[in-house]
């Protein structure tokens, strides 16, 4: 066991971690953050994209000791007093979800897509959100959503 010590949407958490745990459960089962979701475990969904240290990284590919000292931003932090993150709203106003799972990793990696990028084509886009993957949307309305955030 290893104590870690991460602020987790603005809040500082100590904890006693296995070394040999991802991230992923960390915040899931020992935060009960569950808007980040476990599609895979091998990085190839991204169904559990957060920010760490203001980068969207797949909490699946870390142990919860590598984020030892690090900021941390889930899905539940986008929100601020209640109003929904604009990328949040977007995807609701533009149906960029259908069942849902794949939707947090998504609004973390477009989030994190327009900090980089705030001005997108749609193949930007495309390109931007290739490492998350969506079953149900075809992503037509993923991507509406997103070029709604980015165009104001």
């Amino acid at each position: 066991m290893k104590r870690i010590t991460v602020t987790v949407n603005g809040v500082t958490h100590e904890a006693e971690v296995e070394e040999r745990e991802l991230l992923v459960y960390f915040l899931r089962e020992g935060l009960g953050l569950t808007g980040t979701n476990v599609g895979c475990d091998t990085s190839s969904c991204g169904t559990c994209t957060i920010h760490l240290d203001g980068e969207s990284v797949k909490s699946c590919t870390l142990l919860a000791v590598q984020a030892d000292g690090a900021e941390i931003t889930t899905i539940e932090g986008l929100a601020t007093n209640g109003e929904l993150h604009p990328m949040q709203a977007a995807f609701q106003e533009h149906h960029g979800l259908q069942c849902g799972y794949c939707t947090p990793g998504m609004i973390m990696a477009a989030t994190s897509l327009l900090k980089e990028n705030p001005s997108p084509s749609e193949d930007d886009i495309r390109h931007g959100l290739e490492g998350n993957l969506c079953r149900c949307t075809g992503y037509h309305n993923i991507v509406k959503a997103v070029a709604a955030v980015a165009n104001g």
